[in-house]
């Protein structure tokens, strides 16, 4: 056993297990599957054109040797970015623990509970401090949901202001430039028209629906607002503003104005700057909207039993149910970063933050007043933690503050821009203002202490409390949130406890030596619009990993901006938009998808500004090309892009593949390939070659980014080389195509930070290791197929009767028994195991993917769970439902009370075979009623006083 090879420790497999797994599979040998499995005409050929893999000692000492060439400056650019110190129990218990990193999002709320509390937490944290009703659970950044914010208010318009087509919107000349970039690019599909100016001048026309603030201002002006949302309000126009969160501490919570959104970032709430990311945006609203709110929403409601539990509530998937009827297209939540962040306010408490708040205020009052004493001026009458100063000489002050390991924001040549963070300290001041009086030649002595006065009027300082409630005010000695972070995992099933089999979702191994660099400072501390010769490192991971996904994908060039696969398809999508409009033939908005696709895909074409046409699929599941060439024909004037999923989200490579892209290419539209299923293709076979020109891949699924309870996600798009000179740009620092589309998330390389472990996953597994775990997914599945045949229907399989990497059981037959699918997925969980993927992409299955990390020791167990819980339904009858299917899942509660009522032993509900009892997961709730919780909606921690009357 070689243990330099990285390949031996992600995949579970061994030598020796080949053989029985063939015998079961029914094969010779590893070569003899794949060519049952891919069809041949879409093989590669040659071997990736990758490097050899490295060990993980290697891989550690090059990320070190990078990490070095960054150049860790103080950056007080703001702009939406600021150093943020994280609290070390924060940082070892959550970000560096696979018990939180490797969770999987919280849809089967009974063994989620301790992420589920955290993002109530979230929730509440963000519902105080916005002075909103109602939060969501994490969006990706502050500019994509400030962008969420305009097509939500435009979605939920008057029925006077649709039927006089009111579709302009007021975006403030306060507003941060990489939001106005994203605005930019939201609108201008959905014929939204975005006016920009002075709030001070708006004229509150009704052709308006909404507008949007920023607060404060992006260069630290804090304005008064209120008279603006009074004005709007009786002209029927929304408001929404984007705010900063530490600053809504000390500053009058918008929604107490009246504001119908308050969206933001919580970064500077203990989380990495990253380069840009990963990082987790809020987005809070009045209760009227809920049920237009983007994204996801942690709810309380009761279990089975009665007591307290918790879900995602209302629209959690919206795009699977209403397709290109969802107002958004949000799938991936931050819910790693948002945990992390709640946790800060957690551990901090109101007084903790308050204390925050000031000291950077504070110095920021003090910088000013100094700066003001050496003659120069300062032009914010009113700021929290930045100020705007002219200066004779800008490109001097640079150079000076360069040499001195300082950035600032240099708005002109007469002009800079100073955000402070709470790292700041007395010697950071006196360096700072160093700098100006060295590069503009001042000869003032600033040596005495200064009376600083206020500078927030007085209607604009908070009055209000928050952070009430029990929670924020428990845990602020390190021991104490310690334990209280542990609690809480303990009621959370992970990867690092046993196989999550999702189909779609590819739970596969995140290596500790991908995850360590995470932690790192000269990683984790560079702003993202720094210089790009302080970021030397950073910019060779990035532009490696384009280098190898687009050999992967065999396509000609990648990039790394959108920040989840959702975004990802929405910007191959926009690419293909543009290139039609290049080519003048910007009338082609018809985006065929067939029924089997995902949810996301349709709501991501309507957002592109496309018209969806469904196809449907054969009996088989695959393609039927006899109705797609009909529609295409019917619309071949106008047909702008397929929208198709390869191997199909029905587990199949579809053997006409090649012909289904030929067809839409000889009727002038672009093949658009939905990479989440790609963990099937690395090193086989790959977009480029079935036909596509576009394909968005999920770096948290195939390549190794964890999931993080729901996110951080991250989505590149590779695109073929007519498409290349459209890719995604940034206002701030240069990067995409010589004709790239605006912004498609805020930062310029997405979540720059997340990237390390993707470009770690390929560099020590090379290219033999990548083929080697295409390989091994496939195999698992099929072995998986195999050991449950005969027990267990499989819905789909290719012509060969192969699964590719996942595979969809039909649970339907067993309704005959009184037992539904979700009975299953709970009953799994008494075995251990998280539920594979349930109902979807077909109602009443389940979608079972293994990967190519899971041992045959694992693979086993599950088998023997599935088929146990097989014979548990034949016991079922669906005359009597008290049995161990409908009753499951069993709490450790249920198991002790003196009173059992149920007609099976305590030992078949809880320890139903050997292998449970060594290693037993206990869920902390029984069935959640999801229905009690959507008709009382409470997304908030219950404040003291409840607690005290209870």
């Amino acid at each position: 056993m070689n243990t330099d090879v990285f390949a031996l420790r992600h995949i579970g497999i061994t030598e020796k297990d080949l053989q029985p797994m063939f015998e079961i599979v029914g094969v010779d040998h590893m070569e003899q599957l794949i060519y049952e499995t891919i069809p041949n005409d879409i093989r590669l050929k040659k071997p990736l054109d990758l490097p050899e893999g490295i060990s993980e000692h290697e891989f550690l000492t090059h990320i070190q040797q990078l990490a070095e060439k960054n150049k860790v400056f103080k950056s007080y650019i703001g702009l939406g970015y600021h150093e943020s110190l994280i609290p070390s129990v924060i940082k070892r218990n959550i970000l560096e623990n696979p018990g939180w990193y490797t969770a999987y999002t919280p849809y089967q709320a009974e063994i989620a509970q301790g992420r589920l509390e955290a993002l109530l937490n979230f929730q509440t944290m963000v519902s105080d401090l916005t002075g909103m009703e109602l939060a969501n659970a994490s969006l990706l950044d502050e500019s994509t949901a400030a962008a969420e914010a305009m097509t939500m208010l435009f979605d939920v318009r008057s029925r006077q202001q649709k039927k006089d087509g009111t579709i302009k919107f007021f975006v403030s000349e306060e507003v941060l430039p990489q939001t106005l970039s994203l605005l930019e690019t939201r609108s201008t599909p959905l014929g939204i028209e975005l006016v920009i100016g002075n709030h001070e001048e708006f004229g509150f026309s009704s052709d308006f629906y909404g507008a949007l603030l920023q607060y404060p201002g992006k260069h630290g002006q804090v304005n008064d607002y209120a008279e603006f949302v009074e004005n709007a309000k009786s002209n029927d126009i929304k408001v929404a503003v984007a705010a900063d969160i530490l600053s809504l501490v000390m500053l009058t919570p918008p929604g107490e104005w009246g504001v119908d959104v308050v969206v933001g970032t919580t970064q500077r709430f203990g989380i990495p700057l990253g380069y840009g990311g990963p990082h987790a945006g809020f987005f809070a609203t009045k209760e009227d909207y809920k049920r237009s709110i983007p994204g996801r929403i942690i709810g309380v409601t009761k279990d089975t039993d009665g007591n307290r539990a918790l879900r995602m509530a209302l629209q959690t998937r919206e795009q699977h149910i209403k397709r290109d009827k969802a107002t958004s297209n949000i799938c991936t939540a931050q819910v790693l970063l948002a945990v992390m962040a709640g946790m800060y306010a957690v551990y901090h408490g109101p007084e903790g933050l308050k204390y925050i708040a000031e000291k950077v205020h504070n110095h920021t009052r003090l910088l000013s007043k100094s700066l003001t004493a050496l003659g120069l001026e300062q032009s914010n009458t009113a700021f929290f933690d930045t100020i705007k100063v002219q200066v004779k000489d800008a490109g001097g002050l640079k150079k000076v503050a360069e040499s001195k390991g300082i950035n600032f924001n240099y708005i002109d040549d007469n002009s800079v821009s100073i955000s402070l963070n709470e790292s700041f300290s007395e010697n950071d001041l006196k360096l700072l203002v160093s700098c100006f009086v060295e590069s503009q030649q001042i000869q003032k002595d600033i040596s005495t202490v200064f009376h600083v006065e206020e500078i927030i009027p007085k209607t604009l300082q908070r009055q209000s409390s928050f952070l009430d409630h029990e929670v924020f005010n428990s845990y602020h000695s390190e021991t104490e949130l310690m334990r209280y972070i542990k609690k809480l995992e303990r009621k959370d099933l992970a990867l690092n406890h046993s196989m999550i089999s999702l189909g779609s979702c590819t739970m596969k191994l995140n290596a500790a030596s991908e995850m360590l660099p995470l932690s790192w400072a000269n990683w984790g501390n560079i702003h993202p619009f720094v210089p790009l010769n302080q970021a030397e490192g950073y910019q060779l991971v990035l532009k490696e990993l384009e280098s190898q996904l687009t050999t992967i994908t065999g396509f000609a060039a990648t990039s790394l901006q959108p920040n989840s696969g959702a975004q990802g398809e929405y910007a191959g999508l926009m690419t293909i938009r543009a290139y039609h409009e290049s080519r003048k033939e910007g009338h082609r908005n018809i985006c065929i998808i067939p029924a089997s696709a995902h949810g996301t895909n349709p709501a991501s074409a309507v957002m592109a500004g496309m018209k969806v046409v469904v196809t449907k699929t054969d009996e088989k599941g695959n393609i039927d090309v006899t109705d797609l060439t009909d529609k295409v024909i019917q619309h071949s004037e106008n047909l702008a892009a397929l929208m198709v999923t390869y191997p199909s989200t029905h587990g199949v490579f579809e053997s006409s593949i090649v012909e289904v892209t030929k067809l839409i290419h000889e009727h002038g539209g672009q093949v658009y390939m939905d990479g989440a299923n790609m963990n099937a293709q690395v090193g086989l076979t790959n977009p480029a070659t079935i036909g596509a020109d576009v394909c968005h891949l999920n770096l948290h699924k195939t390549f190794a980014i964890p999931h993080g309870g729901g996110g951080p996600g991250v989505g590149p798009i590779c695109v073929a080389e007519q498409l290349k000179p459209f890719l995604p740009s940034n206002p701030v620092v240069n990067t995409g195509g010589e004709k790239g589309i605006t912004a498609i998330s805020g930062a310029p390389w997405g979540s720059a930070l997340a990237c390390l472990i993707s470009y770690g996953y390929i560099k020590m597994l090379g290219a033999e290791g990548l083929t080697e775990s295409t390989k091994m997914a496939i195999l698992n599945a099929n072995y998986i197929k195999d050991r449950l045949k005969g027990k267990y229907d499989v819905l789909y399989t290719g012509e060969r009767g192969r699964a590719a990497h996942e595979m969809i059981v039909d649970c339907r037959p067993f309704k005959a028994h009184g037992i539904e699918v979700t009975d299953i997925a709970k009953r799994l969980m008494d075995y251990g195991f998280h539920a594979p993927t349930v109902s979807f992409p077909v109602a009443g299955t389940i979608m079972i993917e293994p990967t190519e990390s899971e041992s045959l020791a694992e693979l086993d167990r599950f088998c023997k769970a599935m088929l146990a819980i097989r014979e548990e339904i034949d016991e079922a009858s669906s005359e009597d439902s008290n049995n161990v299917l409908k009753n499951a899942p069993h709490t450790l509660e249920m198991l002790t009370t003196d009173n059992w009522s149920f007609p099976y032993s305590r030992q078949k509900a809880a320890f139903p075979l050997p292998f449970v009892g060594e290693n037993k997961f206990w869920p902390s709730i029984r069935r959640t009623d999801e229905a009690f919780g959507d008709r009382n909606l409470i997304c908030t921690c219950t404040p003291i006083e409840a607690y005290a009357e209870a």
